[in-house]
């Protein structure tokens, strides 16, 4: 798949045709062209599903194929989706010299791509975990220049390789002083993975602290202008978040949850320069609230099969309080959390968005819990 993306993106500024075939055209062709209508089109697999058949009759008819692309994109199959029958052409009728009947010879041998994401698993969840799939590397480039873009950075020395996200420093005598003199919020550091999330048509892509992107499925829809359902879903949203690992009190279960703290970009508009009382409440109001609503009223939808809770993990938007609540914070807050957290973080609420080190967020953590960075060089003596 990921070698298939690669050429249909390298190829998406040329007005040359790209002729897609198998054996017969069918079933590895269709789940390919599925694949590609999915990540082009605000449709669900049942009308893409549809939309090949119509073209290319009777469509995709083999069933593992058809079940791949449901799972894959977190979609109940309805119960009207019947799997065409094999067409009269292709039923067994050529024996071999064993009297046997010839093997099928459109798919492989084996059976559709199988799923890269584990949802039912049992096994100790990690903030080492990778998650989601990788992407051609063309793709990586152009959405890292969307995200310098966004930011309103330059490319620099290195180019766009270097990792975009706004870092923190440490609280210290020489800048708490910034807490009396400006007006500060303040949240609880989570012990989590730190990840930007840009979210498209194609998907949503998070990007590690390397700024390496990896493909989740997820469904973020965009805000109504009526009480009405979203029609349209999130094309170049970009939000800022760490990823935790809760664990359930009663059952004792592991959940991955990102708690998204910031938004840069919404649907292709930079918003870094207003202040960031405004962007937290443009996260709630334009990506929170839509999604919420529509895993309440999912049957109401444009797509009622979509299932959110195959999705690799949830979402929320981080809490921020009053300097005056740090006490409580700590004493209250903190302990009840169903996962780590090493301190606290303090977020001036008329910033901008500033890339990389910014000198006006604070960070501080519990003594038990600072490190010191260090760089040493071994050298090897010569006499």
């Amino acid at each position: 798949m990921e070698e298939v993306l690669q050429f249909l993106f390298s190829q998406k500024q040329s007005k040359r045709y790209i002729l897609v075939h198998c054996t017969h055209g069918h079933n590895r062709t269709g789940y390919m062209i599925v694949h590609y209508l999915m990540r082009t089109l605000s449709i669900s697999v049942t009308q893409a599903i549809k939309l090949f058949a119509d073209v290319r009759p009777p469509g995709i008819y083999k069933p593992d194929y058809i079940d791949a692309l449901y799972n894959f994109y977190h979609e109940r199959k309805p119960e009207m989706v019947v799997c065409p029958p094999t067409p009269e052409w292709k039923r067994p009728s050529d024996l071999d010299l064993n009297g046997d009947v010839v093997p099928d010879d459109d798919d492989d041998g084996g059976s559709a791509a199988p799923l890269l994401e584990n949802h039912g698993t049992e096994t100790l969840m990690s903030n080492d975990d990778v998650l989601g799939d990788s992407i051609p590397f063309n793709q990586q480039d152009t959405l890292r220049q969307f995200c310098y873009q966004a930011l309103k950075l330059g490319a620099g020395v290195r180019g766009n390789s270097q990792f975009p996200g706004s870092h923190p420093v440490s609280l210290n005598r020489d800048n708490l002083q910034l807490l009396r003199q400006r007006y500060y919020y303040a949240t609880w550091k989570a012990d989590g993975t730190r990840y930007m999330m840009l979210i498209t048509m194609d998907g949503c892509f998070l990007i590690d602290r390397n700024f390496n992107f990896r493909r989740v499925q997820m469904r973020f829809p965009c805000k109504s202008t009526n009480d009405a359902l979203a029609e349209k879903t999130h094309h170049y949203t970009l939000l800022d978040g760490e990823m935790v690992i809760d664990t359930l009190p009663d059952s004792q279960k592991q959940e991955r949850r990102y708690l998204i703290y910031d938004m840069m970009a919404i649907n292709q508009v930079s918003i870094v320069e207003r202040p960031f009382y405004e962007r937290w409440k443009m996260l709630e109001k334009e990506v929170i609230d839509p999604r919420n609503y529509e895993r309440q009223h999912v049957y109401q939808s444009r797509n009622p099969y979509y299932r959110y809770d195959l999705e690799p993990f949830r979402v929320r938007r981080k809490d921020f309080w009053l300097l005056s609540t740090v006490t409580k914070l700590l004493k209250e807050f903190i302990p009840k959390l169903s996962h780590e957290a090493d301190g606290l973080i303090f977020q001036g609420w008329d910033d901008p968005y500033v890339p990389r080190t910014h000198e006006g967020l604070l960070k501080w953590k519990y003594a038990n819990m600072n490190s010191v960075d260090f760089l040493f060089e071994v050298a090897h003596s010569t006499s």
